[in-house]
């Protein structure tokens, strides 16, 4: 079986590669799989797309490739999120229904909620309210790629799953100040303050809102558990959550504590200080993982160990930062 995981290179489509490479069901010598960079592969390029899989004729697709940033980025360039994601969503899929690909795995964000959603968010939420300004263009752009796999699904009978994950931080993540999701920012900026020996150091918000956090390599096993399941269970329990379904640790924390937490990680003694004039984003993000549950998956990383895999991981891959 030949595996198509695009955005291999990245931090998503990482964790599904080792855990592609781990998993019994998929013993190493019954599977092969292709993960172009960037470089060999532009998935912005339809053409190059459509050669890709006239070429490689893969049987399953995870789309782990997907342009995203901080609040601040996607405050800042809301066409690149809204353009780069569509053309990316469009030529993959469209490339999988004429290749005949057997299955897909679509990966959403729970940024596509409504920034009012009722608690935890359960799949029936989607698109039963306005949407966080912050980061508008790019959940348009994930709710647009999710309706496309459910498209094809009922029109022509297409086995295409689609996830929610919770924010993910782990291995290969993006540690750039600018561009970086909150826990590899905070992981920057307070080594960077303990560097220095500074006496304090300024976050953004109130810190008041709570954040449901999940390591990366969870959600590369629970995309691989999915997609190990026949056609019609997956179906029969997304059927029932809208066509999706989340993927969650169901550890959440405010970002003022998750600040302090990383602290202590680091080693940091000063104090922690909030700019409050500074935006917060959603209030609360917490996904409903009872479908996932009720099918077998539980997260194995719990958050603690997971910031202090991800602060050993920045301290020994420079590149990321």
């Amino acid at each position: 079986m030949k595996i198509f995981v695009a955005g291999g290179s990245g931090m998503v489509g990482g964790a599904i590669i080792r855990s592609l490479q781990t998993k019994p069901q998929y013993p190493t010598s019954s599977i092969k799989v292709v993960a172009p960079s960037r470089s060999v592969l532009d998935l912005e390029n339809s053409k190059e797309v459509r050669d890709f899989f006239a070429e490689e004729r893969p049987d399953q697709v995870y789309m782990a490739a997907a342009k995203v940033g901080s609040i601040e980025a996607n405050s800042s360039h809301p066409v690149d999120f809204l353009l780069k994601n569509q053309k990316i969503q469009i030529n993959l899929i469209e490339s999988s229904f004429e290749f005949r690909v057997k299955q897909l795995l679509f990966l959403g964000a729970s940024c596509i909620y409504p920034k009012f959603a009722t608690q935890p968010m359960t799949e029936s939420a989607l698109l039963t309210g306005v949407l966080e300004p912050t980061n508008e263009a790019y959940a348009i752009a994930k709710i647009a790629g999710i309706t496309l796999c459910k498209a094809y699904n009922r029109q022509f009978g297409t086995d295409y799953r689609c996830v929610i994950p919770a924010s993910l931080y782990g291995p290969g993540d993006n540690y750039k100040l600018g561009e970086a999701h909150v826990i590899p920012a905070l992981i920057r900026r307070i080594h960077e303050a303990k560097e220095k020996a500074f006496k304090s150091i300024e976050i953004w918000g109130t810190g008041t809102p709570l954040r449901e956090f999940l390591y990366v390599d969870d959600l590369g096993d629970a995309c691989v558990f999915l997609m190990s399941l026949n056609k019609g269970t997956f179906h029969a329990k997304a059927h029932q959550a809208e066509g999706v379904v989340n993927i969650g640790s169901g550890q959440e924390m405010s970002i003022f504590d998750l600040s302090k937490v990383i602290a202590k990680v680091i080693g940091f003694e000063g104090e922690i200080l909030l700019d409050k004039g500074r935006p917060d984003g959603t209030p609360r993000k917490l996904v409903d993982s009872s479908r996932i549950r009720s099918l077998g998956w539980v997260p194995k990383i719990q958050i603690k160990e997971g910031l202090n895999l991800a602060y050993q991981q920045f301290l020994n891959n420079p590149a990321n930062s």
